[in-house]
């Protein structure tokens, strides 16, 4: 199942991407949701479905595992709580193996607990058994990030499980359908090349961004 609507773009920014994405999920009918937004950029789209919601906010931290030559080349991702999750194909294509990115894996994971401590200190997550979970982000690419918070998320044993983004590459829209119960996707245009090509303004976020915003949303 999945949602979208016409609308124009691009956004004028994170936070009016978010209050359009707030509306079609008041939809939907979550029963204790709680929403997971994926730092940095997603906390911005976040903030106002939490707040439109008038549920929890919280930060699922994710890595890209990047190739060991080209680390800007993705090849995976993983998530807190979760494991390792590689683009199998993508690795074969570049002659690659689980072994050839290990070390980047374990550099990842202390990358990754280095944020959760600094997003969330020794707070642990919210419950999500039984729950609605709704994690967001600010626009789907490859979708590697998504995917692997996604089965981070399902491993907590949600009721319900719902990616939600203001824009997506079409093909990487139905290739995570299979990853949630739903997707709720306000536009998936053609030509799609990068997030940032559909807002006016993609600033990037600080890690003293996130917080104010979290702070907002608890």
């Amino acid at each position: 199942m999945g949602a979208s609507r016409r609308v124009s773009l691009p956004f004028a920014d994170r936070a009016e991407a978010g209050a359009q994405l707030a509306e079609m999920l008041a939809d939907l009918g979550l029963a204790d949701p709680v929403i997971l937004a994926l730092p940095r950029g997603g906390v911005a789209v976040a903030a106002p479905v939490a707040e439109r919601l008038d549920a929890p906010l919280d930060v699922l931290v994710t890595r890209k595992i990047g190739h060991p030559e080209q680390p800007e080349l993705g090849v995976g991702a993983i998530a807190e709580g979760g494991e390792p999750v590689l683009d199998a194909s993508f690795l074969a294509r570049l002659r690659l193996t689980a072994e050839d990115v290990a070390t980047i894996v374990e550099r990842e994971r202390r990358e990754l607990a280095r944020r959760v401590d600094a997003y969330r200190g020794e707070r642990s997550l919210p419950r999500l058994a039984g729950r609605d979970v709704v994690v967001v982000d600010d626009g789907l690419a490859t979708g590697a990030t998504a995917r692997a918070a996604l089965r981070a998320v399902r491993a907590g044993r949600p009721r319900r499980l719902v990616l939600a983004v203001p824009v997506g590459s079409p093909r990487t829209v139905a290739e995570l359908r299979d990853e949630a119960d739903e997707v709720v996707v306000i536009a998936t245009p053609p030509g799609f090349h990068a997030v940032g090509q559909w807002y006016v303004r993609f600033d990037q976020l600080t890690d003293a961004d996130v917080l104010r915003l979290l702070r907002q949303g608890r």
